[in-house]
Order: structure tokens, then sequence, then C-alpha cells
């Protein structure tokens, strides 16, 4: 068994909180993935359960093991570095086998290991080459060997695909998730990068300032982010948001945006009810966005302003009041530059915030 535990982790940098107060469990054989901006504290809290830097205070527990002031080399834990950290002047297969000597393991079980390791990234045939006559992915798949070979409890990984063009981490990607499913290992992958997180995590942890906004699946993330932060990080583009007032008449709840009107759902409406003549913001996904090209019941209309084509759908930007929104449609739909369509919210895909706290209402 390999499960993280994390507990009221801090890590400052003077007066600063790189890591402030995180908790967090990792399920054994999971692969939860660490996101946010840069300087939001993931690689700092990867390299404290790494134990390549204390935490000021806090627990981390790996297989129930008190690990926290442990060094690295008794966690029983293996990591993959953005910047590869292969050696230049060894041989692939010397590389591979760094891990394995360190351990003073059989030399014949580090040969069948490194081999193994090498089968399972496709470098079996570049053994005996150095790292100067491979590309910057064949590097990358060295240090990913090197990891895995050692067999640890836990793999960190440490933004591994950021060196590579887009082509090639697209390829990567899919063939660590192939990996990483195989040899059932428990798995930190940190990341800034929302499409790895979304395509690749069990679970994604969102981290803003140094602090979890929240932790789900990558679906649930993305369709019901815990607050503003969270919906306008995940997605591309990010979720819309606009600002609406609250109504209410003879009792019914309605949410006004310039001249169009909301009814929101009965859940929403019985918490919008403390919020009467008070602004809320309208969070919507531009593929959730209904488009017509026609005066609709329940439909406002707009002006569109910018036609991206992108070749599986048509990205346009429109204005409604002060706040510039995407719609996401079908490539085939006709909207062209400074002409008017008519677009409509699906109560169902709306995520309520408030405008004070920025959190979810529901």
């Amino acid at each position: 068994m390999a499960e993280i535990v994390i507990e009221n982790a801090v890590k400052k940098f003077g007066h600063f909180f790189a890591v402030n107060n995180v908790s967090l469990t990792i399920q054994d054989q999971e692969f939860m993935v660490l996101l946010g901006p840069s300087g939001c504290g993931k690689t700092t809290l990867l390299r404290a359960i790494a134990g390549l830097g204390m935490l000021d205070s806090g627990r981390i527990m790996i297989g129930g093991r008190d690990v926290t002031y442990m060094p690295p080399r008794e966690r029983n834990l293996a990591m993959v570095f953005q910047s590869y950290a292969i050696f230049p002047h060894m041989t692939v297969y010397d590389n591979v086998a760094f891990g394995l000597k360190m351990r003073k393991a059989d030399p014949a079980e580090t040969d069948r290991r490194v081999k193994q390791a090498a089968e399972l990234l496709h470098i079996e045939q570049m053994l005996d080459r150095h790292p100067s006559r491979m590309s910057g992915g064949q590097r990358q798949r060295v240090a990913v060997a090197r990891a895995i070979a050692v067999q640890s409890e836990v793999l960190l990984m440490d933004e591994p695909l950021s060196n590579l063009d887009a082509l090639l981490r697209l390829e990567m990607r899919a063939e660590l998730k192939r990996l990483l499913v195989e040899l059932k290992v428990t798995t930190i992958y940190v990341t800034h990068d929302q499409i790895e997180a979304m395509s690749m995590g069990d679970r994604i942890a969102v981290m803003r300032d140094g602090v979890i906004q929240q932790v789900d699946k990558p679906n649930t993330v993305y369709d019901t982010p815990s607050d503003r932060f969270v919906g306008g990080f995940i997605g591309n583009p990010p979720m819309n948001f606009i600002d609406g007032q609250v109504q209410i008449k003879n009792g019914a709840v309605k949410v006004q945006i310039g001249e169009f009107t909301i009814h929101p759902p009965e859940v929403i409406a019985s918490v919008l009810k403390a919020f009467d003549g008070q602004q809320v913001v309208i969070g919507i996904r531009a593929e959730n966005i209904e488009t017509f090209t026609t005066p609709t019941e329940g439909a406002m209309k707009v002006q569109v302003l910018v036609v991206e084509p992108l070749g599986s759908q048509n990205l346009l930007t429109i204005k409604i009041n002060e706040s510039m929104l995407k719609v996401a449609t079908h490539p085939d739909f006709p909207a062209t530059a400074d002409h008017d369509i008519w677009l409509r919210f699906p109560i169902d895909k709306v995520r309520w915030i408030n405008r004070e706290s920025q959190k979810a209402l529901v």
C-alpha cells in the first residue's frame, strides 16, 4: 500500500506562504494531478513529499509511515524532473541503472529491470547511446525509465512534458497514461497545463497561492468549479462570467442581465432570496451556450464581434453589458462579425457564484 496523506502542511520562504495549511490524501495507485499557475506552491509541495525541502509544520505519511523528516532515500519513491536531470557522460543503460546501483541491487536484477523499463518506454534500441545523440522526447523517456526501474511505491513527476513541443507532448501524454495504468503505482503529477491535468489524472487538486481550492475528478472540476478562480483557470476558453442582479417579486426569484431575464431553478432560487437587489455572478462554459440565427423564446439578442474558425468549431466573441463572452458553435453555424445572433443559457449548465466571496453558491 502506498497511500499518501498530507496533513496541515506549511512551507514559508521568509514571510511568504508557498504552501499554506494544505491537507490532501492520495489513494494507493491513484494518479493525482497538482494543477495551478506558476508560483501557486505545487512544486514546493511535491519537493516536500520527496524530502527535497522540509516543511515548517505539518506531516507527510506514505504507506502508513511518517516520512516528514526522513531523507529522500528512505522514502521509497522516485522522481522525474522538469529538466530531465540525466547524466550526459553516461549511456542510456547506465542512466536507467543509476538508481538501482545506488541501492546496491543485484547486477542480474539490475540488468533485468533496466531492459524491462527500456522496453516499456520504447528505448530498448538506444541503451548504448549517450544523451547528446538523443532528441528531447527520447531524453524524457530515459528519465521516466530511470524512475520506474527502481520500482518504488510512489512516483513524483514535476512538469515532465513542459520542455517538449506540442505534438510530442500529445504523444508522451498518452504513453505516460498507458504506462502508469500498467504499473499501478501511486503517482503525483505537477503541471500548469490544464489539458494534461484533465486528460491524465484520476483526480485534480487545483492550487492557488499555496492553498488547494478544489479536489475532485476532472469532469467534476470542469463542470462544477468551486469558485470563480477554478472556473476561470480550467478550460480553453475559460468559463464565461456575467454579472446579474437578483430581483424578487411576489416571492418569485429572477436574475436580470440587462433586459434579459433568467429564472433560476428552485434549489438556487432559495439561496438567491438572501441576495435581493444585489449582484451575483453567472458562470457558463462556451460550449454550453445555445445559439440561434433568428429570434427565439428565452434567448437574448447580441452582436458578434469576432469569429475564430478552429476547424472542429467556431469560437465567437460577443459582448453583453460590460462582459466579453466566448461562445463555441458548430463550424457550419452562419455567424459573421457585426451581425446579430440570439443566445440562450441552459439553466442546468449555469454556475451561480457569490460576487463578494467568489465562491459557488451551491
